[in-house]
């Protein structure tokens, strides 16, 4: 059974249809406990199959761990989403629910290989030169969460010293408890500065000053 109706498919469709580049979906299962590693890669090509700039690679994270880290994927479920570059953008879980926007969003940026922000904060990532992961933790039910994750997605796309890690906190909670993972969104930068919450891209920028510092 499809996950995605025929009206989802036109929507996906419709909005996929500016991509300029070719995309791929890197997707990395389990057999560790991964509830839903089936559904991920059914959506992974379903998704791929409204596009001809799109295609979905399946490989297994226990079985291909040079292939794992050939995407610096450090866990799974994970999909990569590399367009022609792999800008960084990542997301680990299952991108249902509200999250659904976010793997389309990331697939449009990566698709254009453009980012959209504010000249001050462009003219920031340009200049950086020390490595930034971005982790956002979200869940599917949260309204807010991917304007987070579109943030983070952004700023990898702005500039090769970013990675944007999107983690499904409730996926991974061993790693949301590392990070006392409360409320989603949650931004973490470099495993030191927490933004809470859907914050704009200065707070973001300030926090990766703090964690750079």
């Amino acid at each position: 059974m499809a996950l995605l109706n025929d009206e989802i498919v036109k929507n996906v469709t419709e909005m996929l249809a500016d991509l300029t580049d070719d995309v791929r979906l890197v997707v990395f299962t389990t057999e560790k406990g991964c509830e839903y590693c089936k559904e991920i890669v059914q959506l992974a090509q379903e998704v791929a199959a409204t596009s001809p700039k799109l295609t979905a690679e399946i490989y297994n994270f226990d079985a291909m761990p040079g292939k794992a880290a050939e995407f610096n994927i450090t866990m799974a479920p994970a999909i990569a989403i590399v367009g022609a570059r792999d800008y960084g953008l990542r997301y680990y879980g299952i991108p249902s629910g509200y999250e659904f926007s976010t793997l389309l969003y990331g697939i449009q940026r990566a698709g254009q290989g453009q980012a959209e922000l504010d000249p001050q904060t462009m003219s920031f990532l340009e200049g950086l030169n020390q490595p930034v992961n971005l982790q956002v933790f979200v869940t599917p039910t949260c309204p807010y969460c991917p304007r987070a994750a579109m943030l983070a997605y952004e700023m990898a796309v702005a500039s090769d010293k970013v990675i944007a890690d999107v983690v499904e906190s409730m996926e991974f909670p061993a790693l949301a408890d590392q990070f006392n993972v409360m409320g989603v969104p949650l931004s973490v930068v470099n495993g030191k500065e927490r933004v809470e919450g859907a914050a704009p891209p200065y707070m973001i920028v300030n926090a990766i000053q703090a964690a750079l510092a």
